[in-house]
């Protein structure tokens, strides 16, 4: 069991929120006894708010990355995590907590920065009558495709 302490560096899921989900988790394993769905779950959750790799979860915490990683999978596969998801936003609370949003933001290739498009810059020479310091191309600006 965790110490007061690490929980307060860690996400760790309460008793109240372990007990709402529990009964959803499935129990058909087989194979080696498997490690405990709380400490698993606060793993995956830690790493999905953190943003960090699966490599970075704290092992002593929350146990072997290659377990977060393979659960997160699996139950991603058979549903879990849909059923878990449907179940807490039907039991109610605050829409803060039940709310999941993403946001997919396209801009074109020229909204990156850069030159800012293919209209002509006059240069700083030209604004005070000295001659061009480069010279145009010879190809006619019809011939060329626009970058942007």
């Amino acid at each position: 069991m965790l110490s007061m302490e690490e929980r307060m560096d860690h996400f760790w899921l309460t008793d109240e929120q372990f007990a709402k989900i529990s009964s959803h988790l499935p129990t058909d394993t087989r194979g080696r006894e498997r490690v405990d769905d709380r400490r698993v779950i606060s793993g995956i959750v830690h790493e999905l708010k953190s943003g960090g790799r699966w490599p970075d979860a704290p092992r002593e915490i929350y146990g072997p990355k290659k377990t977060l990683y393979n659960r997160f999978v699996r139950w991603a596969e058979k549903g879990v995590w849909v059923e878990l998801f449907e179940t807490l936003a039907h039991a109610g609370g605050p829409p803060a907590q039940v709310l999941i949003d993403s946001s997919a933001v396209k801009a074109h290739r020229c909204a990156a920065g850069g030159k800012g498009g293919s209209r002509p810059k006059p240069s700083v020479a030209r604004v005070v009558g000295a001659p061009p310091r480069s010279t145009r191309s010879s190809i006619g600006s019809d011939a060329r495709s626009p970058s942007c």
